[in-house]
């Protein structure tokens, strides 16, 4: 895990030094300017060390090529087996890119299973590269005949550049042949057949499930995981457990005697894990705010509540780890939003949603799960957005995602219960009445929203709480604080899109 900075046909060393201390904080263990002999490029990087700790240092420079990633490839070492030990240099699993691309398989890229962003060039060639759903983040501007490349639009900002725009997930930009998307979102299905197995189903979607886990655990570091106490977290804390690699760390944040804290609390008892918890009060919540804001990159008022328990538990996790497994993504793929409801009779409209809001992951919730993670210099991991994992879930149809159950019925959690396939394939891991939770928003079930209220008097100065248009206005104008090109981030900034109900006011 990383950032990185790449100027092609444009800009020297020294630009490329001042771009890279502005995300310096995602790579704490080195930082590496080069610029290559035999192509107009210079490359910068800042490396938190997860594989190959010992010599997997970036840039990687072989020959005439040059390469900067950012993330994780999960199947490193089936792809060194393939392409032959002989021709690494390093254990990391990034070198992989660079023998992949030189292999000229058809369709390389996509042979990569994992998180990431890549930037490779030759002397008359660069490529760059994004994973499938843009967990690792990648921007792009285009100057003149040159490109600057970079991990978070904050590296841009004061260097004199009016345009930049996001790679998108599961795109490939080559200078010789253009952008083109190597990956699309596989359509979610509707209903089930009369005569579907459901307990099939659901064994299934376990064992997948099962493996994601252990695949996004591989590291040569310790790997931890959060734990909301909400279904999604607990689920992959609970497999995490038992893949056999440990006792797993887990980490709970909060206000004092709030329902995620004495839930997570349940769930690491019940899974063995060893559980670390914070509670947090308004105050600190008023003194960590601009910092937030500033790591976010987006003054966007859901984005910034949610990302408040974020900056905690990361801070939290930091202390004991350098990476974390989260439930991010099982929302989007088994409907797990209160605004789903709405679709429980219009199945084939809910698996569109789902898919839609799988492609627009990148600029919200993982957004937010990466930059508030890596401004404390940790790597956060989302099992549930396994390559495989999505396939598999997007082929269950959306009748047995978002389901009507009985109000009196032993698994009900009103009349209709969401995720609810998941729910029944992971039913054993957990407390029946955990399994069977309501779903809170991480922001609600934290207690953030009342603490965030608190907060915002503190921050504004008043004693009044604010409307909901007043605490964005306050969000844009800390934002704006913090920035030389405050429109530059605001432009680019991420925004939660319609279909998604509002958390609600403070």
């Amino acid at each position: 895990m990383c950032g990185f900075v790449c100027l092609w046909n444009y800009g020297d060393e020294a630009l490329a030094a001042r771009m890279i201390g502005k995300i310096a904080h995602r790579g704490p263990d080195a930082v590496e300017v080069i610029r290559a002999d035999e192509a107009s490029v210079i490359m910068a990087h800042s490396r938190l060390s997860i594989i190959g700790t010992e010599n997997g240092a970036q840039p990687i420079y072989q020959g005439n090529q040059i390469l900067v990633v950012n993330g994780e490839i999960y199947n490193y070492a089936d792809l060194r087996a393939i392409l032959g030990e002989g021709l690494f240099h390093t254990q990391s699993d990034s070198e992989t890119i660079l023998h992949l691309f030189r292999s000229a398989m058809p369709r390389w890229v996509a042979r990569l299973d994992g998180m990431f962003a890549f930037v490779l060039a030759t002397p008359d060639r660069i490529v760059a590269g994004r994973d499938p759903l843009g967990i690792k983040p990648l921007y792009v501007a285009r100057i003149g005949e040159g490109l600057a490349f970079a991990s978070e639009l904050k590296a841009f900002d004061g260097i004199g550049i009016d345009s930049v725009e996001a790679i998108p997930p599961g795109g490939l930009l080559d200078s010789r042949d253009g952008m083109r998307r190597w990956y699309r979102t596989p359509q979610g299905a509707a209903d089930a057949e009369k005569d579907a197995d459901v307990g099939a189903i659901g064994r299934e979607l376990r064992l997948v499930l099962e493996e994601a886990v252990q695949k996004w655990m591989v590291a040569d570091v310790e790997v931890g995981s959060f734990l909301s106490g909400g279904l999604d977290s607990s689920i992959i804390a609970a497999l995490a457990m038992r893949a056999g690699r440990g006792r797993l760390k887990t980490f709970s944040v909060g206000t004092a005697g709030s329902p995620d804290l004495v839930a997570a609390r349940r769930v690491a008892e019940h899974i063995g894990s060893e559980h670390f918890e914070r509670a947090f009060t308004a105050e600190e919540v008023a003194e960590v705010l601009p910092h937030v804001i500033y790591h976010l990159e987006s003054a966007d008022i859901d984005l910034v509540r949610s990302a408040i328990p974020t900056h905690f538990a990361a801070k939290l996790a930091r202390q004991h780890v350098k990476a974390v497994l989260t439930g991010e993504g099982a929302d989007e793929l088994f409907a797990g939003y209160t605004y789903h409801h709405a679709y429980v009779d219009r199945t084939r409209e809910l698996a569109d949603e789902l898919t839609r809001s799988l492609g627009t992951m990148h600029n919200i919730n993982l957004q937010r799960v990466d930059r508030v993670t890596m401004a404390e210099s940790l790597e956060a991991r989302t099992p549930f957005l396994d390559r495989e994992l999505i396939a598999f879930a997007q082929s269950i149809p959306a009748s047995l995602k978002l389901r009507r159950t009985d109000a009196g019925a032993r698994d009900s959690t009103g009349l209709t219960t969401e995720k609810w396939i998941l729910r029944k394939a992971c039913e054993d891991l957990l407390p029946h009445d955990l399994v069977w939770r309501k779903k809170a928003q991480f922001d609600e079930g934290s207690g953030t929203v009342e603490a965030l209220g608190k907060a915002l008097q503190i921050v504004a100065g008043t004693s009044v709480p604010l409307e909901r248009e007043e605490e964005g206005a306050l969000y844009e104008r800390l934002l704006r604080q913090r920035y030389v090109d405050p429109e530059l981030i605001l432009r680019n900034a991420g925004v939660w899109t319609s279909g998604r109900a509002a958390i609600p006011a403070p």
